[in-house]
């Protein structure tokens, strides 16, 4: 029987292996990773595709093996990558901060494409994850009247090398993780969308993790907000990728229901690692009907939005304590564009001992500080009194408390029922601020 492509989507990138080290709580995962994520995806949400990639040679054969395992029509090889394995390390799963994506011998990494190429030109719909290839070749391979997406990652450096495919995208797709993100987008919004326009697509999707997805249709100027719904992260590794494939995957005549469904597919791959386990609870969650889908909102909080809802850090944020579990939580909320107001560092640090005077001139500016601040993120590490005393205060206050309890030492119940999320979990007391916070935000509209 001949192959139709009409709709088949094909996915070309890069095919990689990403591994998890072993750590507390964890073992280590081996999986096939870059574009096989969006395969993955594509699969569990029932949507045609085939996969055109570059890989080293070694992995050829297992990569097609998985992908026809998994719904893939075509593999198309398109070239092959020397001098490194392509093995990814992934520091943190969760992307409770910065992720620490490790590229083992990158800078010997080449890619050679195949010439001549594989023919590529019969599919219409196609969503490119660019990488360390080389773009320019590829403009001709693709057919005139295919539709282009693009999900920009870490490997573009300036939206003009995507000026070869002007008239010709549909999307484009940007994390707020990305580089070029940080680079156009980081303080104001406008840049991105100013330097988007000049690549003429039809719709620009900014993921922005946990506080949910913008997506901004040039056709009619109208901007669609997409809330995330948070839970327990498994694995953060692909779920971006899903995201992108499984949208341009549902498209056909509209945008929004699309986003909404492909953020459903996007939820339910950040909860298992296990494909299978993953289709059918992506086909579970596909039969809520659009109406009620969008009913039941979720956690919804712009990127540029955050610094608007400063936090106090409650916590012995002292320079002669060892303290890796504040600093990685500070790291976590600075990473995500919270606004993190520090008592300790803006108003000074006391000597020791300090007299009357310094402390009551301290505790008002503290007082001060503490009123001024929408949310209070709580780190009682050694049960230190001051934060238990500022605890008590925020929640007195009316204030949001989110408690960070890494080492279990404050588990009673003015703490716990106080707060209103406690945990020695980072991930989920990350997730009570965007909860919080995406509230507030909600509340004030």
């Amino acid at each position: 029987m001949t192959m139709t492509y009409t709709d088949v989507v094909l996915i070309v990138g890069e095919l990689v292996v990403d591994y998890t080290p072993a750590h507390k709580g964890a073992i280590c995962k081996l999986r096939l990773g870059g574009v096989a994520h969006a395969a993955r995806g594509l699969w569990a949400a029932e949507v045609t595709y085939s996969v055109a990639a570059f890989c080293p040679q070694y992995l050829v054969d297992e990569a097609r093996r998985f992908l026809y395992a998994h719904g893939c029509r075509e593999f198309i090889w398109l070239g092959t990558v020397v001098g490194a394995p392509n093995v990814t390390l992934i520091g943190d799963v969760t992307e409770v901060a910065d992720q620490g994506y490790d590229d083992l011998m990158r800078d010997m990494k080449a890619i050679h494409l195949h010439d001549p190429l594989p023919e590529i030109d019969r599919y219409k719909r196609v969503v490119v994850f660019p990488g360390t290839f080389d773009l320019a070749p590829l403009a001709s391979a693709f057919s005139a009247d295919a539709k282009l997406s693009f999900d920009i990652a870490y490997d573009v450096e300036d939206l003009s090398s995507l000026s070869t495919f002007r008239g010709r995208i549909q999307a484009l797709i940007i994390s707020t993780s990305s580089t070029l993100f940080r680079k156009l987008g980081q303080d104001d919004i406008t840049g991105l969308l100013d330097a988007a326009r000049t690549l003429a697509p039809k719709v620009l999707l900014l993921k922005e993790n946990r506080g949910g997805s913008r997506l901004f249709n040039f056709l009619d100027d109208s901007v669609e907000e997409i809330p995330a719904t948070l839970g327990h992260t498994v694995n953060s590794v692909g779920v971006g990728d899903v995201y992108s494939s499984v949208l341009v995957g549902l498209h056909r005549h509209e945008w929004a229901e699309p986003a909404w469904r492909a953020c459903q597919v996007a939820t339910e791959y950040s909860q298992s690692t296990f494909p299978d386990d993953i289709k059918r609870n992506v086909q579970r969650s596909l039969k809520l009907p659009f109406h009620t889908l969008r009913a039941l909102g979720g956690v919804m909080l712009p990127w540029h939005d955050r610094p608007s809802y400063p936090i106090y850090l409650a916590a012995p944020d002292f320079s002669d304590l060892q303290t890796p579990e504040l600093d990685r939580a500070t790291d976590s909320l600075a990473y995500h564009n919270f606004r993190v107001r520090r008592p300790i560092q803006e108003n000074g640090e006391l000597a020791r001992p300090a007299g009357i005077f310094e402390l009551r001139h301290t505790y008002h500016l503290d007082c001060r500080l503490l009123s001024e601040c929408d949310v209070v993120f709580a780190v009682p590490i050694d049960r230190d009194p001051g934060t238990l005393v500022e605890i008590g205060m925020a929640i007195q206050m009316g204030k949001p408390v989110i408690t960070f309890d890494p080492r279990n030492e404050n588990a009673n119940t003015m703490v716990i029922a106080g707060s209103s999320v406690y945990s020695a979990d980072l991930d989920a007391c990350l997730n009570g601020t965007f909860n919080a916070i995406s509230e507030l935000r909600a509340n004030s509209q």
